[in-house]
């Protein structure tokens, strides 16, 4: 992926000079999050989350969120570009995000796009949703508008589960934008809402996967039009990405852990799903391509 020669967003929180004293897997509150059992319990982390939070969709249900807003604010860091390699991968990508967006959300959505923050740390920090921690992997928070990221994600992504290279990992960022844009069109409220009356766990967690799999085809279509207007895709790109939804499916992620699947309990999709709508939004470049919620 061509990212060198990109300018770098100033929207970046650095914060891991604070060491991961922030936060950590339990909220900080008393709360022990889904993610947070599934990391203990299975492989020492996850993309799973509580019934009442959408850790890496963001989707905050109501009763959480008034909680969330009440804990301790989150410190502040630079937001100026990092000056690392890893740091300045991020900031280049999230530019492209801001870039792509500001011009095809308005077009497409006649929704203006407002740049979210993204929050660079180490092992854990404090978010409006609470306490986040490396464990929970990346995520967004609909209260503070930022997305969440410890880079050391993106080894173990390379290291334990075969995914890797900087598509891939321009794609996980880019999910997670996806998630913003939920919020944004107001897509995000409403499955709060839904998972508020939903009759069971299965109920929750299958809202859970649309929005997941939405997102995945939203960064899909950034991607499409990313490569038209900047040609950032090199040979081999789009495989390591598709190679990365496959690794973190539910049910890969699951039979690695426990050695079966159980499907009720998918909060982001199989793999096959995730290729399928990443796919879809590559191939269609269009923001209503990606209604999940609508199959």
């Amino acid at each position: 992926m061509r990212w060198e020669d990109y300018r770098r967003s100033d929207n970046v929180e650095d914060r891991r000079a604070d060491g991961g004293g922030g936060g950590s897997m339990f909220g900080g509150s008393g709360n022990l999050g889904f993610g947070a059992v599934v990391v203990l319990g299975l492989i020492g982390w996850a993309l799973g989350i509580d019934p009442r939070i959408l850790i890496s969709g963001g989707a905050m249900l109501a009763n959480h969120a008034s909680k969330a807003t009440q804990s301790e604010p989150a410190r502040q860091g630079p937001t100026a570009a990092p000056t690392d390699q890893m740091g300045q991968f991020v900031a280049a990508v999230l530019a492209e995000n801001e870039d792509v967006w500001s011009e095809i959300l308005p077009e497409q959505k006649g929704v203006a796009y407002v740049k979210p923050k993204l929050v660079l740390y180490s092992g854990g920090t404090r978010s409006a949703c609470g306490g986040a921690s490396a464990a929970m992997g990346p995520f967004y928070c609909p209260n503070d508008q930022k997305v969440y990221l410890d880079t050391a994600f993106f080894r173990e992504m390379k290291q334990r589960l075969g995914g890797g290279g900087d598509f891939a990992y321009a794609y996980v960022i880019s999910h997670e934008i996806g998630h913003h844009i939920q919020n944004l069109l107001g897509i995000l409220p409403k499955v709060q809402r839904a998972q508020a009356r939903a009759s069971s766990k299965g109920q929750a967690n299958a809202l859970s996967v649309r929005v997941e799999l939405m997102a995945d085809c939203l960064a899909g279509v950034w991607a499409a039009h990313a490569q038209q207007k900047y040609q950032i895709l090199q040979p081999g790109d789009i495989e390591k990405a598709v190679a990365t939804a496959q690794a973190i499916g539910d049910d890969q992620l699951q039979k690695a852990a426990q050695g079966y699947i159980v499907p009720d309990s998918f909060t982001h999709g199989s793999s096959a799903q995730r290729q399928q709508w990443l796919n879809a939004g590559l191939k269609s470049g269009d923001v209503d391509s990606c209604n999940t919620f609508a199959q």
